[in-house]
């Protein structure tokens, strides 16, 4: 199982720093893991209880920390190129043989050749594409159309917005904000003020600051629309079926079969 103990090297509690993650990442989102557990219902449906998975733009590896936790037959190589988050991922599964992490930039075209495996089960990710801009993506997309293998799965969780529904966005939005607003008031902590503590962080000070040398202090990419995603994902990636499998009034979670 992921060890969660207090990283002895560092002195650094890698498990708090998961959990604070977590807790952020639930501000935005409070059915965050709702997407996390039919995410892995269609794993277990589609490819079995002990699936080979990519965890991509992995981050603190949260979907592979939920993996491991109910399949643990299960293995995962996780790949970001955020040096802060891949050091606190790398710190809260030490020792675990079951994960592998790597650096890659998903944007470069040779990223796949870092991977320990040609092929994977199940390629997973959420909440972290929205980073990159709708041409990037599609490539992206034809990428894993190679690395998932026959009868496989490539789900992601993100921002997917109907834009043929402005009053009901706006709605959902002011909602949505005012009771971030309530959390924020009883001590939840931000995306800003989240890093603002890694940033003093000893051990991730360092990592934080090329993290935002690299990607700046927010996404500029697209939230295109779930149809968009299932269409590229047939076009570009080669799946054969590509539907939502879970949806918020914001969010969706997109599940392609190979």
């Amino acid at each position: 199982m992921a060890k969660t103990y207090t990283g002895s090297a560092t002195g650094t509690d890698w498990a708090a720093w998961q959990e604070s993650w977590d807790r952020q990442q639930e501000w935005y989102m409070p059915d965050r893991e709702e997407r996390f557990r039919v995410m892995l219902d269609m794993v277990e449906a589609l490819v079995g209880p002990e699936p080979r998975v990519l965890d991509l733009a992995c981050g603190t590896g949260s979907i592979t920390d939920r993996l491991l936790k109910r399949f643990p037959k299960a293995t995962s190589t996780g790949v970001d190129l955020d040096p802060a988050l891949l050091a606190i991922a790398r710190g809260y599964f030490d020792g675990d043989e079951r994960v592998t992490f790597v650096t890659a930039d998903l944007k470069d075209p040779q990223w796949t050749r870092a991977l320990p495996h040609a092929s994977y089960d199940a390629v997973l990710t959420a909440t972290a594409l929205h980073w990159l801009h709708s041409d990037d993506l599609t490539t992206l997309y034809g990428q894993l159309g190679g690395l998932v293998r026959a009868d496989g799965v490539f789900m992601n969780a993100d921002h997917m917005i109907d834009e043929s529904t402005p009053r009901i966005n706006a709605a959902e939005r002011a909602h949505r904000h005012a009771e971030m607003d309530r959390a924020k008031a009883l001590g939840a902590v931000d995306w800003a003020e989240w890093w603002d503590l890694a940033a003093k962080d000893p051990v991730l000070a360092e990592p934080t600051a090329r993290r935002f040398e690299i990607y700046g202090e927010h996404a500029d990419g697209d939230t295109p629309s779930l149809d968009w995603h299932a269409r590229t994902l047939r076009e570009a990636g080669g799946f054969g079926e590509a539907r939502a499998v879970w949806r918020s009034p914001s969010d969706a979670l997109v599940l392609a079969v190979k």
